[in-house]
């Protein structure tokens, strides 16, 4: 038949194997009229989510990197007391306890999605943990992964993070999703998990147990009842670049010569030996976050100052970039009074929280500049969120005054971009997020499917951005980075090396894969793919170019 049908590759590597399918979700019974007593109905209902939330918590502590961070903001949404509040207003209108949590569940979501950005990409996950509540609820087997009894090419409409986070490589040989982004769950946990993995591909509907296909997780090609020849050609290839991946190391250079630092992002304690044990540089993206989320009162000097000094310690010698606290929008603080807003993705979060609450701030820098003063990595520090060169410059004169040199701002709002060369005058180095531009610049839900193409990353007026963010650096002499998830792309990661970019921040199961494109191309041959790219009309014209 060798039908073949493509989405957007996500998480490199070549599989082939019989589809499974993900199950369908329980169907919430028909709704039987109100409870006989609905304050009981309640607490049954709140031990359900409890339930479901501690899972999710045991999942995450098993977990590392950002398969915990996204599992531990999970678990947070069943313990929401504003879902609670709904559930009991659903009981007193006369439902019953599974129809008052379906309705529950579904308006959640819609407040989510009106709200817009970061809250907007939670909603999804609200349909997974409503699954979970109603199985704990009615006795019914919880959902999750298929298991034919074989290795498999798992497909599915869309995701959990609460599945993506359990896949085990052993079983599970390529995911292919009809849903989601480049920057969605599946794409992030995939990749960082070494799947290989297709998004946004509408084919993946007609694919059923059973059905051999043939999975490139480079291209986003997905081919049904593939050629065995082709099959073992295509193995063979994987089998060829792996090994010249394995055959590879030390830092990043061109074909003739010009550096380019590899770095690593690191999101939480439990990703600290794995991503000091990468071949890199040092970290590119050290998100401090975790250190605040899963807290009643807000982190003591003396504790951040510990958990610092860790991580230097572990990357004495290379550079370690901290990014202070983002928070708000999709990650509130328990000890902290947020306020309402209609719309908290374009808020009061990231460096903003700073005019609110400036001892925060403070209280990290002084953390930061002692455990920094104590160890010997090279330490960066920079704001999130920053959109004008005044922010940069109180962010710059607030980390000098504790004793950090070196001070930077994200380019993660397109006026930032627009405006590096007023910013980067005021700081030290500058570090594109390429998942946030890329939303703010096109409008667009991270988490949207039906968005995908926008929310590509190879998006030409994405690329021109980064473009004016890396010559107003290469002007004024200062670094500019990328630590988005375009930076784990191989062949997007030499286009950005051609539009001036200095280093990549990545997960470390891409290094192997960014370092040997890099090796493969001159400075000219990255300069001529930036070009291909930037002229193209879209996403999918600019990477067919570029390949």
């Amino acid at each position: 038949m060798n039908a073949e049908t493509s989405g957007i590759g996500v998480a490199p590597g070549v599989a082939s194997g019989p589809v499974a399918r993900l199950a369908a979700p329980p169907e919430p019974p028909a709704d039987t009229g109100p409870e006989a007593d609905p304050a009981a109905a309640l607490e049954r209902i709140k031990a359900a989510l409890e339930s479901v939330a501690t899972e999710l918590d045991a999942r995450a502590s098993r977990a590392s990197g950002p398969s915990a961070d996204v599992l531990f903001a999970q678990s947070m949404m069943p313990r929401d007391p504003a879902l609670a509040e709904r559930i009991s207003k659903a009981l007193s209108d006369g439902r019953s306890a599974p129809r008052a949590v379906a309705e529950a569940f579904a308006s959640f979501r819609a407040s989510l999605e009106a709200a817009g950005g970061y809250l907007a990409e939670r909603a999804a996950d609200l349909d997974d943990l409503r699954d979970r509540t109603l199985a704990e609820l009615l006795g019914l087997p919880m959902p999750g992964l298929p298991d034919p009894g074989h290795p498999f090419v798992l497909v599915a409409r869309d995701l959990a993070p609460a599945d993506t986070a359990g896949l085990d490589p052993a079983r599970v040989l390529a995911v292919v999703t009809e849903a989601g982004g480049p920057t969605s769950h599946t794409a992030i946990l995939a990749k960082s998990i070494g799947i290989p993995a297709v998004v946004a591909c509408p084919g993946a509907g007609g694919l059923a147990d059973g059905d051999p296909v043939l999975v490139d997780g480079r291209t986003g090609a997905v081919t049904a009842d593939p050629d065995p020849a082709a099959v073992q050609a295509a193995l063979e290839a994987e089998e060829r670049r792996r090994a010249a991946l394995e055959a590879g190391g030390g830092p990043g250079r061109t074909a003739d010569g010009r550096h380019v630092q590899l770095l690593v992002n690191l999101g939480s304690a439990a990703d600290l030996e794995a991503a000091a044990g990468a071949d890199s540089e040092g970290v590119g993206l050290f998100r401090t976050e975790f250190l605040y989320l899963d807290r009643a009162a807000e982190p003591t000097v003396a504790e951040q100052t510990e958990t610092y000094r860790r991580v230097f310690a572990a990357f004495a010698g290379r550079k370690v970039v901290v990014r202070t606290l983002d928070a708000g929008a999709d990650k509130p603080l328990a000890f902290v009074d947020h306020g309402h807003e209609d719309n908290p993705a374009l808020g009061v979060r990231g460096i903003r929280m700073a005019r609110r609450h400036p001892r925060m701030l403070d209280d990290q820098l002084e953390a930061i500049g002692a455990a920094a003063a104590d160890g010997e990595a090279e330490v960066w520090v920079m704001a999130p969120m920053v959109a004008t060169a005044a922010e940069a410059a109180d962010f710059a004169e607030r980390c000098r005054a504790r004793g950090l040199p070196t001070a930077g701002t994200m380019i993660e709002v397109p006026a930032a971009a627009l405006r590096a060369d007023q910013i980067l005058r005021t700081c030290d180095f500058a570090s594109l997020g390429t998942n946030d531009l890329g939303q703010y610049t096109m409008a667009a839900d991270r988490m949207n499917g039906e968005l995908a193409e926008l929310l590509d990353p190879w998006q030409p007026a994405l690329l021109e951005l980064v473009a004016l963010a890396a010559e107003a650096g290469r002007e004024l002499g200062r670094p500019v980075g990328v630590c988005g998830e375009a930076a784990s792309d191989p062949l997007l990661a030499c286009v950005l090396v051609g539009l001036g970019v200095t280093s990549l921040s990545m997960a470390p199961s891409a290094l192997g894969e960014v370092r040997a494109e890099l090796a493969a191309r001159t400075g000219a041959d990255c300069a001529a793919m930036a070009a291909a790219a930037l002229a193209a009309a879209d996403a999918r014209e600019a990477r067919a170019a570029v390949r």
